[in-house]
């Protein structure tokens, strides 16, 4: 069993990497983060999942433990195979999804690439209470918390709705709505999405 792979990053492409340790290239799946945090270096260490099929060998690098641990979550999940595991972790990170899975935020699941509304409330009821129990929702910013927790679900989702059909983005979209719901909770559905509009980048 590989636990992680240390060396020259010899190339990287946002969703590929091919390390360098002792003369063996080795070539390993990366997610959007993994690329984002690794980009520019010349010596990285990958945490690796290997996945092993009678067909193929496949190698998965995270930049951190915590990635490597929600990707084990995610293909625990049935019908979440590791390339939509990797594509989740792409469009989320971490901390962001483990917000997303405590909040109960199916919306912003349901929003990533390839997933749709039954396998995001698979993903929710089936890693709620393990992402608990695992502490990795400890990593999530306590404000995150909070704000996941106090925001007018409701609105939230109406929002969120309304800004992914203008062509917004689920994820970044539900981050800005969050926030201003934080701010000020008793904001009517049609203020919140002309101050997201203002935000969203």
């Amino acid at each position: 069993m590989i636990e992680y792979v240390k060396g020259e990053l010899v190339d990287v492409t946002p969703a590929f990497a091919v390390v360098d340790t002792g003369g063996v290239g080795y070539g390993l799946n990366i997610s959007l983060n993994t690329y984002t945090a690794i980009q520019g270096k010349k010596e990285v260490r990958l945490y690796v999942f290997e996945s092993i099929r009678e067909d193929a060998y496949t190698l998965y690098g995270f930049a951190g433990k915590q990635e490597r641990d929600m990707f084990l979550l995610l293909i625990s999940v049935s019908g979440v195979g590791a390339n939509t595991a990797r594509v989740i972790l792409s469009e989320l990170t971490s901390a962001e999804l483990c917000e997303v899975i405590v909040s109960g935020n199916e919306r912003v699941l349901k929003g990533v690439k390839g997933i749709g509304m039954r396998t995001a409330q698979r993903i929710i009821v089936d890693l709620k209470d393990k992402v608990a129990a695992s502490g990795l929702a400890q990593d999530v910013p306590e404000s995150g918390m909070q704000a996941a927790q106090n925001v007018n679900n409701e609105v939230r989702d109406e929002a969120v709705g309304a800004l992914t059909m203008l062509g917004f983005a689920p994820a970044p979209t539900a981050k800005v709505v969050a926030a201003i719901l934080k701010e000020k909770p008793d904001t009517p559905v049609e203020q919140v999405v002309k101050l997201a509009l203002k935000q969203i980048k």
